[in-house]
C-alpha cells in the first residue's frame, strides 16, 4: 500500500479548514499545511490536528502550491485548498486507490457551494480537478490565479475517482464580486507578462459565449437565480479580464 501526503495551502481559512482536515485525516498518512501568515484562527485550528504547519510568505498561487508539495514526505499527494473537503464517497475512492495505484494522477469532480446552495449545473459542475497525483510526474501550472496540476509527460496516464471535492467558495454575492475584481486584475497582469493580446473580438465574443455556455448549454437555469447570477458573472469575468489587459497595453504604450 502506498503512503499519501495531504497538502493544503491556507490564508485565513478558519471557516472551513476543520472540515478539510477531518476529511483528509481519514485517508492520508501525513498532512502538510503551508500558511501565508493567517491573522485569524487558522493556525490554532490546525494545531488541534496532527499536521506539519509551515509558514511561508505567499509566492503566488502556482508557486505556493509547488512549494507546498515539495515539503511532503511522500511522493503521492492529495492536494486541497483550505475551503475544500473530500466527500465520503471520494474518501473511500482514495482509500481504494492506496492499495491499487494504477495511474500517474486521478481526476474527480468538484461540487461548489455558492451562497448556501450546491451548484449542480452551469460551468461550475462537473468542475473536474486533478488533485490526487504522483508529484514526480506532475506539478502545478497554469496562469495565476487559475492554477492546475499538469502532468509532465504526455504519456502519463490518468484515472477518475468517484465522489466529489466539496468546495465552499462564496457566502455572499458581494464577496464573489470582490473576488472577480481581484482575480481579473491578477489574470490581466499575468496575460500581459506572457504577451497575450486583447483584441476587440475577444472582449465582445468571449463573454457572450461564456454566458450562453453556462446558462443554456450547461443548464444553469436549473440552478435558479444563483445559476443566472453565476452565468452573468462568468461572462463578466471574461469581459473584465480582457478589458483590463487591453488597458495595460494602452497604459504602457
Amino acid at each position: 500500500m502506498i503512503k499519501l501526503s495531504g497538502v493544503i495551502i491556507t490564508f485565513n481559512e478558519e471557516r472551513k479548514i476543520e472540515e478539510c482536515l477531518q476529511s483528509l485525516s481519514n485517508v492520508v498518512d501525513e498532512i502538510v499545511v503551508v500558511d501565508s501568515f493567517s491573522t485569524d484562527n487558522t493556525k490554532a485550528i490546525c494545531e488541534k490536528f496532527n499536521v506539519r504547519f509551515i509558514e511561508q510568505k505567499f509566492l503566488g498561487y502556482i508557486e505556493q502550491k509547488n512549494f507546498a508539495i515539495a515539503q511532503a514526505k511522500h511522493d503521492y499527494i492529495v492536494s486541497l485548498d483550505g475551503d475544500e473537503a473530500l466527500s465520503d464517497k471520494l474518501q473511500q475512492s482514495i482509500l481504494d486507490v492506496k492499495s491499487n495505484w494504477k495511474y500517474d494522477g486521478y481526476y474527480s469532480n468538484r461540487l461548489n457551494c455558492f451562497c448556501g446552495q450546491w451548484i449542480k449545473y452551469t460551468t461550475w459542475y462537473p468542475d473536474k480537478k486533478l488533485r490526487v497525483f504522483d508529484r514526480r510526474k506532475a506539478k502545478w501550472s497554469g496562469i495565476n490565479p487559475h492554477d492546475r496540476i499538469a502532468l509532465t509527460d504526455k504519456n502519463n496516464k490518468v484515472g477518475f475517482l468517484k465522489g466529489d471535492i466539496l468546495h465552499w467558495n462564496y457566502d455572499t454575492y458581494s464577496e464573489y464580486n470582490k473576488k472577480v475584481e481581484l482575480f481579473t486584475s491578477i489574470s490581466a497582469e499575468a496575460y500581459y507578462k506572457l504577451g497575450k493580446k486583447a483584441p476587440l473580438y475577444k472582449i465582445l465574443f468571449n463573454p457572450t459565449w461564456a454566458f450562453f455556455q453556462s446558462y443554456f448549454l450547461k443548464l444553469g437555469f436549473l440552478d435558479g437565480f444563483n445559476g443566472f447570477f453565476i452565468s452573468v458573472q462568468t461572462a463578466n469575468t471574461r469581459f473584465l479580464k480582457y478589458s483590463k489587459l487591453r488597458n495595460l497595453y494602452k497604459q504602457n504604450r
